[in-house]
């Protein structure tokens, strides 16, 4: 995804969910991952944010595909 704006980010989270998200706690979720320093949050023209992974935020992706194939071999 190139545009990472909070709104693309919310978009692309109800195409692959199938449900409407509300704006208001998408937003807030992303601050939580800001919080945790698994997000960064930037400015991308002064008045839409766009946040990307930290290196935290790519280790815990990968931390849960991994468990997720283990998990998956498990139960196949």
């Amino acid at each position: 995804m190139s545009d990472s704006s909070g709104q693309t980010i919310k978009t692309e989270l109800e195409k692959t969910q199938g449900r409407d998200l509300l704006t208001g706690r998408v937003y807030t979720n992303l601050n939580e991952l800001v919080d945790k320093d698994l997000v960064n949050k930037g400015s991308k023209n002064g008045r839409t944010n766009e946040y990307s992974l930290t290196d935290k935020g790519r280790d815990a992706v990968e931390k849960r595909r991994r468990w997720e194939q283990r998990f998956l071999k498990q139960t196949a």
